[in-house]
């Protein structure tokens, strides 16, 4: 039987859309595709709840702000103004819990230059101590702090040292008494140059000489303290007076013994506050307790040390001045512009600061100023060093010239063509010509074999090493430390290992 439908209404039918009444009754509303285990459609479910709409309050429900409260956390009192440079500026000598070093010697006049001592580490007498803080002679990354109390290595170095303050010193009319011996210590990083100039300081205050020190050539150059313009000179100089009457103040409480028991030979004019029965402390005491007259002061006491006999009319109480011992660290500072402005903004050279220019023209004119002899030693820095290559070109001159080799000689150094090298700086290391000694370059290498062993050996007595000391062991550390740099000894030697059963056994 042929059906009622033709080919035309079928196709109709395909493309058609479905009732809705022939779907089954579960594809109508879509069920929630995250929770598939739930049969409930989505219509069904309660309604959600508008973000930020007011909800009615129940019966006897107040309507109150609720919010966490912060804890309040309680901070802690700022440091006090110069606690944190005061702190990292300390200086400790003395650790308790280190073992004291049984039969070790002090500093003497006798053991600074005995030979036999060599290599052996040396106390320094506790009276000094407080003569070498004022002059501010320790720093605080030496290490001092790691001993039961501060010595020092007696070295090669260290022994010739020792003679030259014995000639100076000498009794009677010994040739060399009287003469100044001016030098440049230069050194690789950690070879000492710091504490040689402590080593010449501590013997300067054994000799009873006036030891006059700057501790950190950077200070008067890094535009930290006032200056001013210094009337009637030409060119026009600059005078710092608070750094003045600092130094004034380092060297009366490291020379007071010695200070106070000399009187002014010398008719000061300038300085109309002094009294003639004064000492040489009065005099600098007048220095720091008004900043105005600093300079002045300071030109007096520099005339009363130097004189060799007194003014007429007040040769009752005079004596004889002792030599002078004249220290600075960090040199390369003062060869070049140092942070000051003029009035017209331009840079100030270093040279134009007059306590700069006075300890500079030691060099050229010490025996001339240094009139009862003493000694000028100048170091080098590495750790705080300015790059300045005048002074590499001066130097290399100055240890041509101490080799022999002529200044029209092709193999003696000068400064490259447009290299903008300073005439200031080579002007001063130029060879003087007369009576006036030239001063020599004095490069601290490292520690012998035995030096090192004796500086190691007091570092096992100190309870600070513990392993066996003898020869292989030490060649070993003097080679690790770039052929005993005291500085890499230092490192090695305050290595500690911990034993079962720790021994020391020192062959």
């Amino acid at each position: 039987m042929a059906s009622s439908w033709c080919w035309n209404c079928l196709s109709r039918l395909r493309v058609s859309p479905t009732p809705r009444a022939i779907l089954p009754p579960q594809l109508i509303t879509p069920r929630v595709a995250s929770a598939s285990f739930h049969s409930s459609a989505v219509h069904y479910a309660n309604p959600t709840k508008k973000k930020g709409a007011l909800v009615t309050a129940k019966y006897r429900q107040g309507q109150t702000l609720r919010r966490k409260k912060k804890k309040t956390t309680e901070r802690a009192r700022p440091p006090a103004v110069g606690e944190r440079k005061a702190l990292r500026k300390r200086i400790v000598l003395s650790n308790p819990n280190a073992l004291e070093v049984e039969g070790m010697q002090d500093l003497s006049s006798e053991t600074m230059v005995d030979a036999r001592l060599r290599g052996s580490v040396l106390g320094l007498p506790l009276p000094m101590l407080d003569q070498l803080r004022a002059v501010q002679a320790f720093k605080p990354k030496q290490g001092w702090s790691i001993f039961r109390r501060p010595g020092t290595v007696l070295r090669r170095d260290t022994l010739e040292m020792g003679r030259l303050f014995e000639k100076i010193s000498g009794e009677g009319d010994a040739p060399e008494k009287g003469k100044v011996v001016k030098k440049i210590l230069t050194g690789l990083k950690g070879s000492g140059k710091t504490v040689h100039l402590l080593q010449a300081m501590a013997m300067g205050f054994l000799k009873q000489w006036v030891v006059v020190s700057v501790p950190d050539a950077r200070d008067l150059v890094s535009g930290e303290t006032s200056y001013s313009p210094l009337e009637g000179t030409s060119p026009l100089q600059y005078v710092q007076p608070n750094a003045v009457s600092a130094l004034l103040m380092r060297t009366v409480e490291a020379n007071r013994a010695v200070l106070s028991s000399l009187k002014i030979s010398q008719k000061h004019k300038d300085i109309p506050a002094l009294k003639p029965s004064s000492t040489l402390e009065d005099l600098a005491k007048l220095g720091f307790q008004d900043v105005a007259v600093a300079w002045p002061v300071f030109q007096a006491l520099w005339t009363e040390l130097t004189a060799t006999a007194a003014a007429p009319g007040m040769e009752k109480d005079f004596k004889p001045r002792p030599p002078m011992l004249v220290t600075v660290d960090g040199l390369a500072h003062w060869m070049k512009e140092s942070a000051y402005r003029s009035s017209d903004y331009s840079p100030i050279h270093a040279h134009d600061l007059v306590l700069v220019k006075h300890f500079l023209s030691l060099l050229q004119n010490g025996q001339a100023s240094l009139k009862n002899g003493g000694m000028v030693l100048y170091a080098t820095s590495t750790s705080n060093n300015p790059a300045v290559y005048t002074l590499e070109v001066a130097l290399d001159q100055l240890a041509a010239r101490q080799a022999g080799i002529s200044p029209s000689s092709p193999e003696y150094p000068s400064p490259e063509a447009y290299s903008g090298a300073d005439e200031r700086v080579l002007e001063l290391f130029k060879p003087t010509v007369g009576k006036e000694p030239q001063f020599e370059l004095q490069t601290l290498g490292g520690l012998t074999r035995d030096e090192a062993r004796g500086y190691l050996e007091y570092f096992a007595r100190s309870g600070l090493l513990r392993e066996e000391v003898n020869e292989t062991w030490v060649a070993e550390k003097w080679s690790l430390s770039g052929g005993g740099i005291i500085g890499e000894l230092e490192k090695l030697g305050r290595h500690v290992k911990s034993t079962a059963q720790p021994t020391v056994v020192l062959n």
